[in-house]
């Protein structure tokens, strides 16, 4: 199990890892901390990894690159899938290459799932066939969500439990990998090794009303920056619209306002809408996955780096 701050030995290289919701601060955190003891950054924010999508996705500034080493950030196209593993793979690739160097790193990020892979581990899951996807795409459909839960709780009754209402790609993940393997996903995660032996972790937990006026103010001026822009650009492309880029919080909603399907105001209020609901989810993931890891509450930058600092 994860351990905390306080009690997990010292690394001979420090590796940090500090996770929250969506604007909740930890960008600014980590480059704080990060010129504080001269690390190293490494992004774990699933959609931070996509090049197309730097406002949209609130990805650190040139500015800020430019103050310490970057690692993940804008490395994928929008026309590529990246999973946990695939990231992982990268992840540990990177944290090598840094602790070859002799420097400490720090991993940031909101996607919890990448968290929990790094230190609890993922099991090399085989490939699941295009034809069982489609299988099973189409008897989530004929079943609707409710019967397909309920037929995958009797063969996973962890997974149906744990995943999210209104989450199909995760239920039929999971639905997928005991139809190929005769395994269930919980099984298949059980059996993975810790990718980590010595970190320190914390998660930003600022107020709830807090962080969603951040939310808001964040998103008002994603638009000011040249979010739309992003959105026209990926929208020119054609692209799949199953792609997880084209799931980004934001674009579903700017679409529909270039489109002329949603005035400005209403995309603003869909997006916000959006990015609150996933906030709320991310806070309810981190108190239940990282219950353990010490939490800071405070609200502003100045604060949050000075909680860190009392407890380094």
């Amino acid at each position: 199990m994860a351990a905390g701050l306080m009690t997990k030995p010292a690394a001979p290289y420090p590796l940090w890892l500090i996770a929250g919701p969506t604007a909740s601060g930890k960008s600014g955190l980590a480059l704080s901390l990060a010129e504080a003891i001269g690390a190293e950054i490494v992004n774990a924010d699933s959609m931070q990894i996509y090049r197309d999508l730097r406002v949209l996705t609130a990805r650190p500034t040139r500015a800020d690159e430019a103050r310490a080493p970057h690692h993940l950030f804008g490395v994928a196209d929008a026309g590529e899938r990246w999973s946990v593993g695939r990231w992982l793979r990268a992840a540990r690739e990177t944290l090598a290459q840094i602790a070859g160097r002799e420097r400490p790193a720090i991993v940031v990020g909101g996607t919890g799932l990448y968290l929990r892979a790094l230190t609890e581990g993922l099991a090399d899951i085989p490939a699941i066939p295009a034809a069982l996807r489609d299988e099973t795409a189409i008897l989530y459909e004929r079943l609707g969500e409710a019967d397909f839960r309920a037929k995958l709780a009797a063969h996973d009754p962890e997974a149906a439990a744990r995943i999210e209402a209104g989450d199909r790609q995760r239920l039929t993940r999971a639905w997928e990998v005991f139809a190929a393997t005769g395994r269930s996903l919980t099984a298949w995660r059980g059996a993975g090794s810790p990718a980590l032996s010595h970190w320190r972790g914390v998660v930003l937990a600022p107020p709830r009303d807090v962080l969603y006026q951040r939310c808001d103010a964040r998103l008002a001026a994603m638009l000011d920056a040249g979010a739309l822009g992003e959105v026209e650009a990926l929208m020119a492309r054609g692209l799949d619209p199953s792609l997880p880029a084209m799931k980004a919080l934001g674009v579903a909603p700017l679409a529909a306002l270039l489109r002329g399907e949603l005035t400005r105001d209403a995309a603003l209020a869909r997006a916000g809408a959006d990015t609150r609901h996933y906030a709320k989810r991310q806070m309810t993931w981190f108190r239940g996955q990282a219950a353990d890891w010490p939490r800071i509450e405070a609200e502003t930058a100045a604060d949050q780096w000075a909680a860190l600092r009392a407890m380094m």
